[in-house]
């Protein structure tokens, strides 16, 4: 099977948080974030299994800032690392004040996703290929955490 490079996963979605999406204090919903996030983490896994894949995990989510209503929000996801079956994605949230340009770095996470066979079963995924440093590094980071996280479940 021929490696992906990570550039070929990446993927952006943006969207403006609206009344619907947020609380009584104007603060965006923190499920609301973590969903899409989870969607663009999705994408971007999709993209480098070429089929259909599902979550597996989320390391912690932290927010770093809230969001308001009127926000304009991009959410960045790409594979950071892949194994076998499953593959690992960095997706970063920001969230831009349309009126001022002012861009906020709200949150990061790392989801993991299988990729499903024919079957339904987990299947093979390409091998990643990372091309600069930082994606060798982020590569590195990355089975470093799945070696914790499989090593939690036992």
């Amino acid at each position: 099977m021929d490696g992906k490079r990570v550039s070929e996963s990446r993927v952006t979605l943006t969207q403006v948080m609206n009344v619907t999406d947020a609380n009584v204090l104007g603060n965006v919903h923190g499920g609301l974030l973590m969903k899409v996030s989870d969607e663009a983490g999705g994408i971007a896994a999709a993209r480098h299994a070429c089929r259909p894949v599902v979550t597996v995990t989320v390391d912690s989510m932290t927010f770093y800032s809230p969001v308001q209503i009127g926000n304009l929000v991009t959410f960045s996801a790409e594979v950071t690392w892949a194994g076998r079956t499953s593959m690992e994605t960095r997706v970063v949230v920001a969230a831009e004040n349309v009126l001022t340009g002012e861009i906020t770095h709200t949150n990061s996470a790392y989801f993991v996703y299988v990729a499903l066979g024919e079957d339904g079963r987990p299947t093979p995924v390409p091998p990643l290929i990372c091309e600069t440093d930082e994606e060798k590094e982020r590569f590195k980071r990355g089975m470093l955490r799945q070696e914790r996280r499989l090593s939690e479940r036992s």
